[in-house]
């Protein structure tokens, strides 16, 4: 562990710590102290102590934005606020990186760089466009010399600050498993410490998106560690694009294929943009839109990505039971678990979001909400869920900018058809069936132990059942479990076969 991190760590938060001491001494008796303190000084300080402390917290500090049942909300808005966009430094400072990289030669590979105004200044990177030889527009991503060993520094000191609280409020973290929310937040952002782990995620992403006509991915011109030069994406952010330069038509259908890449990653996939926000989106109009910076991406397994897809189905049957069973699934129940309350609060929900469009209701701000309330009936939900609601509700905000009259459900229920036909083929494909035989052979294994262990008892009698202590509707089968149970259904056909056989001959 850096000693020099913890250091750092402890000042930034004395010096909030004691700030906060200076304004309630200067503040005891004023009218309205207390609020001003909670709902807007302690919000605004807590949000630059994650940016004084660098990139890594400044990811934490976005999850936690998602996260209304970890931090209260005027905090939860302040650090809505976190971008990783930092003061530019001078190209110089960059400099040393290319010529490591590429070679003491490296300005001969291209025509032009614009040193003296970044595309981009962010605390892990800065961007530059460049003008290849060719005369083919481009950009440069340059990663900041030594962020890499700051960022697992920064890690380690972190995962053993949540260590300490869950030794501190076990409760808490038996529906919170922090460690394992930080894991997965630091595997996501492992891409952007090696570029040619994004370079991979460009290309396989690429292959995705080619199924959308008006989506596409930059092209990947090199990736080392620490360089990477790409195709320039044209146009520019979503967020600043003038919705009336689109036609209807091109407007509609870039929001609409926004949204089903989404789905499509999530249940398809099942590797998805973890940071789709407005910046990482350009658009020009007559131009496919450009979705960048492929440096945090998220991984689900097949079992959540289901999960979820129940959920939304529920949304879309307006079945709250089966929506708030579905959540429950992608977690687990813990022991304060309520899912009766839990129902209740999605029965709430459910009717509201069918229907609505982007403009009329911020899904992200609902996500956050079915989240708080899960947390506090009990329910222990997936670290992965963090990743996934800050891809969610960074998405859906940044096609709201373009189509605000889109719906997330209608979407969904658009592209169900695909999905479905896509699990469809995965239940039968030869690894499902392998899975199922095998099951079926380790049940029949175990069932053939249990029932030796059975028959060997009843040879020796020391078997004997207490039929009145048994709960109603229980059998032998029952208590034997799922394996005998196979063995002695075959047991009987077995049985009725040579009967059979008996009897014809």
């Amino acid at each position: 562990m850096d000693e020099g991190r913890v250091r750092l760590l402890v000042k930034v938060l004395a010096e909030v710590l004691g700030e906060e001491v200076r304004q309630r001494a200067r503040l005891r008796g004023a009218p309205g102290g207390s609020a001003w303190l909670a709902e807007q000084w302690r919000p605004a300080a807590v949000r630059r102590a994650f940016e004084e402390l660098g990139p890594f917290y400044t990811k934490v500090g976005q999850i936690l934005s998602t996260r209304p049942d970890l931090v209260s909300e005027p905090v939860r808005q302040e650090l809505g606020k976190l971008h990783d966009r930092v003061t530019p430094e001078p190209f110089e400072r960059f400099a040393p990186v290319l010529e490591q990289e590429l070679g003491d030669d490296w300005a001969r590979r291209f025509a032009d760089v614009e040193t003296e105004r970044p595309l981009g200044a962010a605390s892990l990177a800065q961007v530059y466009r460049v003008t290849l030889r060719d005369r083919r527009p481009a950009v440069v991503k340059i990663q900041r010399p030594g962020i890499a060993p700051v960022i697992r520094r920064d890690m380690a000191v972190l995962r053993r600050a949540t260590r300490l609280l869950s030794r501190c409020a076990p409760r808490f973290t038996g529906v919170m498993d922090l460690d394992a929310m930080l894991m997965v937040i630091f595997d996501a952002m492992r891409p952007e410490l090696d570029f040619r782990l994004e370079a991979g995620n460009m290309d396989r992403a690429r292959g995705i998106v080619a199924r959308f006509s008006t989506l596409e991915v930059p092209e990947v011109l090199y990736a080392g560690p620490h360089v990477l030069i790409q195709s320039l994406a044209p146009g520019a952010s979503i967020r600043d694009a003038k919705a009336g330069d689109f036609s209807p038509g091109e407007r509609l259908a870039i929001g609409r294929d926004l949204l089903a890449l989404m789905y499509r990653c999530y249940f398809v996939e099942h590797t998805f943009h973890a940071d789709p926000h407005p910046g990482n989106i350009f658009v020009a109009p007559g131009e496919r839109a450009s979705i960048i910076d492929w440096g945090m991406v998220g991984s689900i397994d097949r079992r959540l990505s289901i999960s979820i897809f129940r959920v939304l189905l529920g949304v879309v049957q307006n079945d709250a039971q089966a929506a708030a069973r579905a959540w429950m699934e992608m977690g687990y129940a813990t022991e304060w678990t309520e899912f009766r309350a839990f129902a209740s609060d999605m029965a709430g929900v459910v009717p509201r979001v069918r229907t609505a469009s982007l403009d009329e209701l911020n899904f992200g701000v609902l996500l956050g909400t079915v989240l708080k309330r899960s947390t506090k009936r009990g329910i222990a939900t997936s670290p992965m869920v963090s990743i996934l609601a800050k891809s969610f509700a960074n998405m859906e905000g940044s096609v709201r900018y373009l189509a605000p009259e889109l719906s997330i459900i209608e979407v969904f229920q658009e592209e169900m058809s695909g999905i479905l036909s896509f699990l469809a083929t995965e239940l039968f494909s030869e690894a499902q069936a392998a899975r199922i035989l095998t099951d079926v052979a380790l049940g029949a294994t175990t069932g053939l132990e249990q029932a030796r262990g059975v028959l060997q008892d009843l040879s020796s009698r020391d078997l004997a059942l207490d039929i009145r202590q048994m709960p109603p509707r229980s059998s032998l089968l029952n208590r034997l479990g799922p394996g005998a149970a196979c063995v002695a259904a075959g047991a009987v056909l077995a049985h009725l076969l040579r009967g059979h056989r008996d009897a014809r001959r």
